[in-house]
C-alpha cells in the first residue's frame, strides 16, 4: 500500500471559500452542537435516573441518544474547527478513522432505529405478549444485533477504502472523509468498488427504510380498531419515530443510492443526517412524548429540591 500511495495529507474543501458565511457556519454549528449534547444528555439521565429504563421504547431511545452524540461527534468538532482555519487538512490516518467511526456510529443509529420500530409494533399489534417478546434479555440482544452490524458496516466500508491508491490531487469536495468523494480521488478503476459500496451503504439504509415504513404502516392498519385515546396516543409515538426515520434517511438515501457519483449538493444534505438529526431527534422525542416531560420534570426538579435543602 505504501509503494502505490504517496498521500499523506488531504485538503477538505469545506462548506464554503467565503469567510464570512464559514463564520456564520461556526456560530450556527456551534449552537447545534451544543444543543445536541444538552439534549441528548438530558434524555440519557432522565431515563436512567428514572422508572423509563425499564420500558423497552425508552431503553433504545437512550441508546440513540448515546449513538447520537457519537456519530455527530465524529464529523462536528473537525468541521467546526476547520471553519476557523485558514487551510482544512487532514491527515490520511485520521481521514481513514473519521470514514470508519462516521460509518460505525451511524450504522448503529440506523438499526437502533429499527429496534425501536420492532419494540413499537409489537407493542401495538402483539400487546398480550409485549412483555414476554421484549424482555430486557431480548432487548440487550437487539443492541448487541444492532452494534454487531454496524460494525461489518463500517469494516466492509474501511476495507474497501482502505487499500485504494492515492497518488494525487488531494483534495476532498466534502468536510469529512467519505467513501464516495475518496473514491474521486483514487488513481485506480473503482468502478466495481463504487457498485460495492451502492450494494453495502445504499441498499442496506434502502432496505432499512423500507421496513420500517412497511412496520408503521402495519402498526396504522392495527389501531383502526383501538379507542380514539389509544389511537392517538399510538399515532403520537409513531409521529415522532417516523419524523426521525425520515429526517435521517432521505438525505443519506440520496447520497448512498446512487452510482459513485459526487454533487456540490451532497455536503447540504449530509448536513442533515450529520448534525441536523441529532439535534431534532431530542426536542423531537421529548415535545411529543407526555412520558418523556414527566421524567423530564420529575428528575430535574427532585434535583432541585436536593440542592434546595
Amino acid at each position: 500500500m505504501d509503494q502505490s500511495n504517496n498521500v499523506t495529507i488531504f485538503i477538505l474543501l469545506g462548506l464554503s471559500k467565503n469567510k464570512n458565511i464559514e463564520i456564520l457556519c461556526f456560530v450556527l454549528f456551534l449552537f447545534c452542537y451544543i444543543a445536541i449534547w444538552v439534549g441528548n444528555l438530558l434524555i440519557m439521565i432522565s431515563i436512567t435516573c428514572s422508572q423509563l429504563i425499564e420500558q423497552p421504547m425508552y431503553f433504545f431511545l437512550n441508546y440513540l441518544s448515546l449513538s447520537d452524540l457519537c456519530y455527530t461527534s465524529t464529523v462536528t468538532p473537525k468541521l467546526m474547527t476547520d471553519l476557523l482555519a485558514e487551510r482544512k487538512t487532514i491527515s490520511y490516518s485520521n481521514c481513514m478513522t473519521q470514514l470508519f467511526t462516521t460509518h460505525l456510529f451511524g450504522g448503529v443509529e440506523i438499526f437502533i432505529l429499527t429496534g425501536m420500530a420492532y419494540d413499537r409494533y409489537v407493542a401495538i399489534c402483539k400487546p398480550l405478549h409485549y412483555t414476554f417478546i421484549m424482555s430486557r434479555r431480548r432487548c440487550h440482544a437487539i443492541v448487541t444485533a444492532c452494534c454487531t452490524g454496524a460494525l461489518i458496516h463500517s469494516a466492509s466500508q474501511f476495507l474497501l477504502t482502505i487499500f485504494l491508491p492515492f497518488c494525487g490531487p488531494n483534495e476532498i469536495d466534502h468536510y469529512f472523509c467519505d467513501v464516495y468523494p475518496l473514491l474521486k480521488l483514487a488513481c485506480s478503476n473503482t468502478h466495481l468498488i463504487g457498485l460495492l459500496v451502492i450494494a453495502n451503504s445504499g441498499l442496506i439504509a434502502l432496505a432499512t427504510f423500507v421496513v420500517l415504513m412497511l412496520s408503521y404502516c402495519s402498526i396504522l392498519c392495527s389501531i383502526r380498531a383501538y379507542s380514539a385515546e389509544s389511537r392517538s396516543k399510538a399515532l403520537s409515538t409513531c409521529t415522532s419515530h417516523v419524523t426521525v426515520v425520515v429526517l435521517f434517511f432521505a438525505p443519506a438515501l440520496f447520497i448512498y443510492i446512487r452510482p459513485a457519483t459526487t454533487f456540490p449538493e451532497d455536503k447540504v444534505f449530509a448536513l442533515f443526517y450529520t448534525i441536523i438529526a441529532p439535534m431534532f431527534n431530542p426536542l423531537i422525542y421529548t415535545l411529543r412524548n407526555t412520558e418523556m416531560k414527566n421524567a423530564l420534570r420529575k428528575v430535574w426538579c427532585r434535583h432541585e429540591l436536593l440542592e434546595g435543602k
